[in-house]
């Protein structure tokens, strides 16, 4: 059974869908201390639990596409020319063409009406005169009227405008979120059942015959170098020395390294935009570190003996500043069916500054450990021993679920609340 790689898998699955999985999986909201617990099934969700997570994030999904669809509706009903409101608006800008014109011809009314009188000759009668007057006075009269309607008008053509318009723009908005809103209930949906597939993969795999595994705290994982601080668009060198404390030659170890990553809030993850890659001391070619989280299988690695890994940390420059940890870890195989690992996944904590930030001189990352109950460890685990030397062949991993899954669960609420408290400095490298 793979077990180590859970922690990746519970990590991503929480960052991505906390809400979805804590409404299905009571275990990750348990408040109990896990030495008190007895039952280690509680400790992830189960295939039944992830089934649940998976089809509520499907409906959820369906229901936002089914959202999209009606806001895309409303708003191309909004860019018709048959809506109400473009109706109304259209016929507000015919009655000020109209009321325009009027005005015009009210205008030239007064100017024919004042050329008239200016006409009239010396002989002209009285009568004459007052005609000529009073139709040059109805005529300013009607100009004025004309006036304060294409006034009337123009200020209706605004407000039947505005109103159409705000409505065309409220229903782009609407269309706007709820695009959003699929494509965040898509990413859910993935997230759920890329962790049933692997969930199910697991189960498979452990059900192989196996020989049990044990804890070995003398199997030891030792990061130097990592910094403290990493700046956004940079790249650090440290090194992972893994360290056969015991008096027994281990046949195969196969280190283990994840990096996970959140903005300064912690709520949101930023695993993506880190990427960690090693290689040998006798080579010089970077590998990425793999999906399973693994590297290539030490072996042998002799009694007292260690062996140094490099290691090497890319921050992306669109990473924002926030917070990131590095765990390590190692597992071992023997030719004779027995294996096993460190109890306690090690985990160095550094912040990540901003791009173009100069941090200065800062110490090295110090680790911190997960110490699970190991104390049920042979009746919990099994495992299946890797064909070949190489882990990126063969994807073997450890037999140690409490290890990886008291991390799981421990993150599983805000992906970086366990290191962020103790991080968080007001101001660092912003």
């Amino acid at each position: 059974m793979k077990i180590r790689p859970v922690l990746a898998t519970a990590v991503a699955a929480a960052v991505t869908m906390p809400a979805l999985l804590l409404s299905v999986t009571p275990a990750f909201a348990d408040d109990k201390p896990a030495a008190q617990t007895q039952d280690k099934t509680q400790d992830k969700p189960s295939i039944t639990e992830l089934e649940k997570a998976a089809a509520a994030a499907k409906v959820v999904y369906d229901d936002a596409v089914e959202a999209e669809s009606a806001a895309k509706a409303a708003l191309e009903a909004t860019l018709s020319d048959t809506h109400p409101l473009a109706v109304a608006a259209k016929a507000a800008q015919t009655a000020a063409a109209e009321a325009a014109a009027a005005k015009v011809t009210a205008d030239q009314a007064v100017i024919d009406a004042q050329a008239v009188v200016d006409a009239l000759p010396e002989t002209a009668t009285e009568e004459e005169k007052a005609a000529a007057a009073t139709e040059l006075a109805e005529a300013k009269a009607g100009a004025e009227t004309a006036k304060e309607a294409k006034a009337a008008a123009d200020a209706a053509v605004v407000e039947a405008v505005d109103a159409r318009d705000d409505e065309r723009v409220a229903a782009a908005r609407k269309l706007g979120q709820a695009q959003k809103a699929t494509k965040e209930a898509l990413a859910d949906k993935t997230a759920a059942d890329e962790a049933l597939a692997k969930a199910k993969e697991e189960e498979e795999e452990g059900g192989e015959d196996g020989e049990d595994c044990v804890p070995e705290a003398r199997l030891t994982t030792v990061v130097t170098g990592l910094p403290s601080t990493v700046v956004a668009g940079t790249k650090v060198d440290f090194n992972l020395r893994v360290t056969n404390g015991t008096d027994r030659t281990m046949d195969e170890v196969l280190p283990f390294a994840y990096v996970h990553a959140t903005d300064r809030s912690g709520l949101k993850s930023t695993d993506d935009l880190v990427h960690l890659q090693w290689s040998s001391a006798s080579s010089s070619k970077w590998k990425t570190v793999d999906n399973k989280h693994y590297m290539d299988a030490i072996s042998p690695l002799k009694a007292g003996a260690h062996a140094d890994i490099k290691m090497r940390l890319k921050v992306d420059a669109s990473a924002p500043a926030g917070n990131g940890i590095t765990f390590v870890a190692g597992d071992y195989f023997n030719d004779n069916g027995t294996c096993g690992g460190n109890p306690d996944l090690k985990g160095y904590e550094f912040l990540i500054a901003a791009a173009g930030s100069k941090p200065g001189k800062v110490d090295d990352a110090k680790p911190g450990t997960t110490k699970p109950n190991t104390s049920d460890v042979k009746a919990q685990s099994s495992t299946s021993r890797p064909v070949s030397g190489s882990l990126a062949a063969t994807g073997s991993s450890s037999a140690m679920p409490q290890l990886a899954l008291a991390s799981g669960a421990a993150m599983a609420i805000g992906g970086g609340a366990v290191f962020l408290v103790r991080r968080r400095r007001a101001g660092s490298h912003a």
